[in-house]
């Protein structure tokens, strides 16, 4: 693209963002003189890591309104705002989200520059951009799943993904303008969520369309390339879903670190890539093999997880969470689904 017909983009982009801009409940409208609450764009870009805007909406409504703003949020329980977090993935989000909302209020605020924002718990190099330039309107470059795209087919760019996140960075960075650089960086999420899509792009009616080099090229379908990965391994487990004969449910809070840490969950085995491999149970039962497993797919890894069910006598050591205070919506997605099946043939093999 020649430097000259780079100019042009920005303001083609914003005057498209002013018509047609998504209604986001973190948003402001295009234009606003309003600022953002920083509070809600930092939360609102920690829950849209690695999930989408529709999944998001509903979280981002309760959090904001049980905690409606970053002082709530870091007095909150650590287990209510697990639970609340519960079913949205990556855990290891919900716990730097209460370490940051403590570290800003302790400092008084949110920090207004990328490097500050970027000392924070949680907050990475895409986050502390989106931050800086959506909430604070500073000239960064922010760059998603979204802008890469739009710059590889801008540009006409082969170089395939992982690889080529610093030169579509740097080609974003070009384009950045000084004027309005928060909702530009939204207008370019805008475009590649709503036209410039991964498939079937709709060129036609893309405001940067006499601009990109792909469209010229014929290439655009095609962009970006991406490396093949690796398929995902196997790994098997055994969970253990036990009641007691009050009805209050055996569970164990997993450690911090780690997939699903800080949660509530079924007492259970390491997940091992060996499905031989299988630990002792949490305590002395006449378990049953429950029919049928449990699957779920992590980041990196495929999960089979047997189950074994158990009526324990009142006197049965552990853990134990009453009836009425039971949620399973409050546990992490495959938590859930082995309380799905579990709790049916706990009921089907109840004792009379």
């Amino acid at each position: 693209m020649r430097d000259a017909a780079a100019t042009s983009i920005a303001p083609a982009l914003l005057d498209w963002y002013d018509k047609h801009a998504r209604q986001l409940p973190w948003r402001m409208p295009p234009g606003s003189r309003e600022r953002p609450d920083p509070y809600r764009i930092w939360l609102s870009e920690v829950m849209l890591q690695q999930t989408t805007v529709a999944a998001v909406k509903s979280y981002f409504h309760r959090f904001t309104t049980r905690w409606p703003s970053v002082d709530d949020l870091a007095a909150a329980n650590d287990s209510d705002v697990m639970a609340e977090w519960a079913g949205l993935g990556y855990y290891a989000r919900a716990r730097n989200l209460l370490k940051c909302a403590r570290v800003v209020v302790a400092h008084g605020g949110f920090p207004q520059d990328r490097a500050a924002l970027q000392d924070l718990p949680g907050i990475g190099p895409y986050t502390s951009a989106a931050i800086a330039a959506i909430a604070f309107d500073q000239p960064e470059t922010v760059v998603d799943g979204n802008v890469e795209r739009v710059m590889a087919r801008l540009f006409d760019e082969h170089m395939p993904l992982p690889a080529a996140k610093p030169l579509l960075t740097d080609l974003a960075a070009r384009l950045t303008p000084c004027s309005r650089p928060g909702d530009y960086a939204q207008a370019v999420m805008d475009l590649g969520a709503t036209i410039c899509t991964p498939r079937n792009p709709a060129c036609g009616i893309c405001p940067l369309m006499g601009d990109c080099a792909a469209r010229a090229a014929g290439t655009a379908a095609m962009l970006p390339r991406k490396t093949r990965k690796p398929a995902k391994p196997v790994r098997f487990g055994v969970a253990y879903v036990a009641r007691r004969a009050d009805g209050a449910w055996l569970l164990e809070q997993r450690p911090d670190h780690g997939l699903l840490g800080g949660m509530l969950g079924w007492p259970g085995s390491e997940w091992r890539e060996d499905p031989t491999v299988a630990d002792a149970p949490p305590c002395p039962a006449d378990w049953c093999r429950v029919p049928g497993e449990v699957r779920h797919t992590f980041t990196h890894f495929h999960l089979r997880l047997s189950l074994r069910a158990a009526h324990l006598p009142m006197d049965a050591p552990g853990t134990f969470v009453a009836a009425a205070e039971f949620d399973p919506r409050g546990l992490a997605t495959v938590m859930r689904k082995a309380h799905a099946l579990a709790a049916d043939f706990l009921v089907q093999t109840e004792p009379i």
